[in-house]
């Protein structure tokens, strides 16, 4: 490690020894996640002979179907659908809500505005992009209220029965507010059933997995969908999604991924089965380390007198740190820190830039093995006051550590700290 300035290296001190009780009960969570996990792969009598990959169609591929039972009894779901086909977890959410909507239903997010990945999916009148929008669904968007909870009051007078699937966004995004628990989760999915015990409940679970005991579809949520390339991948997955929940409704999103009438019964797994398997196995660990890392830089943050969401003794239901900065330049030093403190890539210096679909420039660190793979330690912000920072991930503790310290040093190095 490199020599701390004095004031570093008490906020460091302190930052250890208050989130220590914390890091024990994480470690408590990820044995609870890993022999949940475990018991998963033993009921379905996983073998070295589902690792072999499929070729063309992909027909009686073992390794591919036991995958999608095994996903199944982790997230107690009643089926799931797991393939390196999905290109990201805006695709396989697409593919969810694409394959249970159908023209003239309605759409209605209660958690506020998706990422602004969903926006395109969701589409505008008469984009032409083949959009939800541009097939005839209507979508509401429901702000939440001042406290970050939902505005029931504003579900129900958006309500409407043409309302057949109310998603719910688990994860904060770009947003000031706590990731919601698998208990709320399940709480807004009572409230949505009664209201229309037929309304589907939709959940982008995505940077949630593995971060409690419970799943969202043990607790009511009907059909959910995430990314391999973040949490339930374990940083080994190279790509594809998941999608989890009732029968009927993820064979209606596989109808959707390929066509009607084929499936889940095709698709060759390219040479990815082992990996997707072995992440699964490894995801409880991985994420526990990147808690343990989002712990520590909320306690290290709160020690330099900085003011982050979580802190670092509140509930955690995503791998998401939020932190705010005085200034710009203080942002842009952290940001690119965690890139300089990356095995991969830390030769790259980032810099804010014009991205599409961004109203201010942002700059994003993330020197991964996975391309975009934020199980992996990542940063990214937008350029606006005020100053936040968004930190997520981080395979293991200690380079997360690394990260967040030598960010700080180096803010302090340059006299902006």
């Amino acid at each position: 490690m490199m020599e701390l300035h004095p004031r570093l290296q008490d906020a460091v001190a302190t930052a250890e020894r208050v989130a220590e009780p914390r890091l024990r009960d994480i470690d408590r969570l990820i044995d609870a996640n890993q022999w949940k996990t475990i018991q998963a792969f033993q009921k379905y009598k996983v073998s070295d002979f589902h690792f072999s990959g499929s070729t063309g169609y992909g027909y009686n591929d073992r390794g591919r179907e036991t995958l999608d039972e095994v996903y199944a009894e982790v997230f107690g779901a009643e089926a799931g659908l797991v393939r390196p086909h999905f290109a990201s977890g805006t695709h396989t959410i697409a593919t969810a809500l694409f394959g249970v909507l159908r023209p003239g239903d309605e759409l209605l997010f209660i958690t506020g505005s998706p990422y602004d990945t969903l926006h395109k999916v969701i589409g505008a009148e008469g984009d032409g992009t083949g959009s939800l929008r541009d097939w005839g669904v209507r979508c509401t968007i429901v702000p939440l209220g001042s406290d970050g909870r939902v505005d029931w009051d504003a579900v129900e007078e958006a309500w409407s029965p043409s309302v057949k699937v109310v998603a719910m966004q688990r994860s904060r995004g770009y947003e000031w507010r706590s990731s919601f628990t698998v208990e709320e989760l399940g709480e807004m999915t009572r409230r949505v059933k009664a209201l229309n015990p037929n309304v589907i409940a939709f959940l982008d679970n995505c940077y949630g997995e593995f971060t409690e005991t419970r799943e969202p579809t043990e607790v009511g949520v009907d059909l959910m969908a995430g990314s391999l390339i973040k949490n339930p991948g374990g940083g080994l997955a190279p790509t594809g999604g998941y999608i989890v929940g009732r029968k009927r409704l993820v064979e209606l999103a596989a109808y959707r991924l390929t066509a009607p009438g084929i499936g889940a019964e095709v698709g060759s797994m390219l040479g990815t089965t082992r990996a997707i398997y072995q992440g699964l196995f490894l995801a409880p660990h991985a994420v526990g380390q990147a808690l343990k890392g989002a712990v520590f830089a909320a306690a290290l943050f709160d020690a330099l007198g900085f003011v982050s969401n979580p802190k670092w003794d509140d509930p955690r239901s995503d791998i998401i740190q939020a932190v705010r900065f005085d200034k710009a330049s203080q942002l842009i030093a952290f940001v690119q820190s965690v890139q300089r403190a990356s095995a991969v890539d830390a030769h790259v210096v980032p810099e804010p830039w014009d991205m599409p679909g961004y109203e201010h420039p942002v700059i994003m660190a993330a020197g991964t093995f996975i391309q975009g793979g934020s199980l992996e330690l990542s940063a990214d912000a937008p350029i606006r006051e005020p100053y936040t920072a968004y930190m997520q991930g981080g395979l293991t503790f200690s380079h997360v550590k690394i990260g967040v310290v030598s960010a700080v040093q180096r803010m302090m190095e340059e006299r902006i700290l």
